[in-house]
């Protein structure tokens, strides 16, 4: 029989919250650079992670695309790290 191995899950999202996506990319992008990739009002006009949490959180296709951002940028970071 083969030795169990603990479940890791393949969902680089898994554990990762809202709002520590939003802060990463805050961080690292800047509310600019976030509003011209994904046109929501609460990146352009007087942005806040609050107000961005608040409105993420009720809009599917607009939290589909920070995740989709966030994921790029953490594929950027990967690429990054290995010097390519």
């Amino acid at each position: 029989m083969p030795p169990e191995r603990p479940n890791r899950p393949s969902d680089p999202l898994h554990g990762v919250t809202l709002e520590r996506m939003l802060n990463e990319m805050v961080s690292e992008l800047g509310w600019e650079r976030m509003g011209r990739r994904v046109r929501i009002a609460c990146f352009t006009s007087d942005p806040s992670v609050s107000s961005s949490l608040k409105f993420l959180r009720r809009t599917p296709w607009a939290r589909a695309k920070v995740e989709r951002m966030y994921l790029d940028l953490l594929k950027a970071r990967a690429l990054s790290d290995t010097g390519r």
